[in-house]
């Protein structure tokens, strides 16, 4: 009933954004729907009891839906939403953004990275010969034939959306063969993550982690070949306009989150190579000094590696593939020391609240006998406590601490991991405090999705934005909503949703009337400080009650999903 009642809301959302698609998007839409069509088909066969051994195989976290449905269309229908909003600035104010042509190729390359994993499911469900029952040829001969309908079909779409911005038969071509890397991408990345992190999510939440790698990938091998001479020629053409330059926090953040990733995957190499070096040298002492000896090489190694990163690798990125003429350190320097008291005013009253609100949530988990998924919920809180300041009065200044505070939680989570002298153990015992059943040994994701929930719509909002309340997306479904869904649903639930899940009526009641209140309060405020523009109400209350829904109904990691469903309904 989850997994039926998840697929209906997501259903609803699609129908919401598609009713308001303009008729310059139209084959944006069509692409859209085209996608919605093939991620069910695939959903519905992947939850079908002859295909769940097979499923198994890739190694999804335990008692979750597949959420391929949700996972799949998710992404796409955010940028579907973010082109409705630039498109509808165009027919304001009359003059083109390259802003829109930009996303429109992101549009296309979401759906191409949704289609590419949902190429490998296929073939994991009807053309694996490992366990189980084989396929007729006759079945698969019918799965072929309409993988390949689709296929044809999406190209089709594709390539007359393209060719409607465009006279160029070759920024066609080259960018349907950069569609088709995304797909290829999405595969090989997909499987990584399985193979890396066994049972730590669901295919849905997969599916979108993946696709989220693959568009930051394509866009760092874009600024690659915008750099080589042989490509100068396209580069104008198509790989420059995915790599359109963007504000400068934008860059600083990218390349600081891209060189820890970078690190974080080739870290292991790195030090199995140094640990195999340092045991040809010696061969000497005691099992246990051996042991402490090498956790110690290890921690330093780390830190190494991590100045290297940090301090070579990022500026020398910034300087040559972003053409960032200022040291990064140096630019933040300079950027808060343009509002000196305000911005330092900003980051003690963030130390503070941090500072008093660890200690206190920590002896609580250890003293009292309130549940942990309560506990998780104060984090929530305390970050509605310190964004929706910062956001309203300096909202640069927040894109910039959200790139620093998902760096810090990288950083932490690889000590963690790794168990680094003198951090490791500590950080550990912290983290495993305030866990569920979504996290695991190998990775706690919590954190990260509660970081992400809240900057990504402030991230996506930057350059236009005429509906006020999209930035906040985040900060109102989970700081607020969620909370106040848990917690009163914990409380004074009694109606459930379905017979085998926890979510109450009453909950979702609570959860939709407190983010409504807080609008009722934002709105006001942001309407006279910078925003002209007024809030359509009935679309406001319509996003409200099915991210409300949604909520009620997922399975998945609702911090990574609810505020980007939120955010591309409240961008209409």
């Amino acid at each position: 009933m989850g997994s039926r009642g998840e697929s209906i809301v997501v259903a609803m959302v699609i129908t919401r954004v598609v009713s308001v698609v303009p008729r310059l998007l139209s084959w944006e839409c069509g692409g859209l729907l085209s996608l919605c069509a093939a991620a069910l088909f695939v959903q519905l066969k992947a939850e079908h009891a002859a295909h769940q051994f097979k499923i198994q195989r890739l190694n999804p976290r335990p008692g979750s839906s597949s959420g391929i449905f949700l996972g799949a269309v998710t992404l796409p229908t955010v940028m579907l939403s973010r082109l409705i909003q630039l498109q509808r600035s165009l027919l304001a104010y009359g003059s083109e953004s390259p802003a829109l042509e930009t996303l429109r190729l992101c549009f296309w390359a979401s759906c191409a990275c949704s289609l590419g994993v949902l190429s490998f499911l296929v073939f994991v469900l009807w053309y694996s010969r490992e366990g189980g029952n084989h396929h007729s040829s006759a079945k698969r001969m019918q799965v072929s034939a309409i993988g390949i309908a689709f296929m044809v079909a999406f190209g089709i779409q594709c390539s007359f959306s393209l060719m409607g911005n465009t006279e160029s038969g070759l920024f066609i071509s080259m960018g349907m063969v950069w569609l088709l890397l995304h797909a290829l991408m999405s595969g090989i990345v997909l499987q990584y993550i399985i193979h890396k992190f066994p049972s730590c999510s669901s295919i849905g939440e997969t599916l979108l982690v993946t696709s989220g790698l693959v568009l930051y990938l394509s866009d760092v091998l874009a600024c690659i070949l915008s750099k080589v001479k042989m490509y100068a020629p396209l580069s104008n053409q198509f790989v420059g306009g995915l790599n359109v330059k963007g504000d400068e926090i934008g860059m600083i953040v990218q390349a600081f989150l891209g060189s820890l990733l970078l690190m974080s995957v080739t870290y292991n190499s790195f030090l199995h190579i140094w640990i195999c070096c340092i045991k040809l040298i010696k061969a000497l002492a005691s099992r246990n000094d051996e042991r402490t000896s090498e956790k110690f090489q290890t921690s330093i190694m780390f830190y190494v590696a991590l100045g290297i990163t940090l301090i070579g690798l990022t500026p020398q990125w910034l300087y040559y593939i972003k053409d960032f003429e200022t040291h990064p350190l140096l630019w933040v320097i300079d950027f808060i020391l343009e509002k000196p008291m305000e911005r330092l005013a900003v980051c003690i009253y963030w130390l503070a609240v941090i500072c008093v609100s660890v200690l206190r949530f920590y002896n609580i988990s250890k003293d009292s006998k309130i549940e942990r998924i309560l506990l998780r919920k104060y984090y929530h809180l305390l970050a509605v406590i310190m964004f929706v300041p910062a956001l309203l009065f300096d909202a640069d200044f927040l894109k910039l601490a959200f790139g620093a505070a998902l760096a810090m939680f990288l950083i932490l989570e690889m000590i963690r991991v790794w168990q680094i002298l003198p951090l490791g153990d500590l950080v550990n015992q912290f983290m495993n405090a305030f866990t569920d059943h979504r996290d695991s040994e190998i990775i706690i994701i919590s954190h990260f999705s509660l970081l992400l929930g809240c900057a990504i719509p402030i991230w996506m909002s930057a350059h236009f934005n005429d509906r006020p309340l999209a930035p906040f997306a985040g900060i109102l479904s989970l700081g607020i909503g969620d909370t106040m869904a848990s917690m009163v649903g914990h409380k004074y639930g009694v109606l459930r949703w379905s017979k085998s899940g926890k979510k109450t009526i009453e909950g979702t009641a609570a959860g939709i009337t407190s983010v409504l209140f807080a609008c009722l309060v934002l709105i006001p405020w942001l309407t006279w400080t910078s925003f002209s523009s007024s809030q359509d109400w009935l679309s406001l209350l319509i996003a409200v009650i099915f991210a409300g829904l949604l909520e009620a109904y997922t399975t998945q990691l609702d911090n990574a999903f609810i505020p980007l469903i939120f955010y591309s309904l409240l961008c209409l």
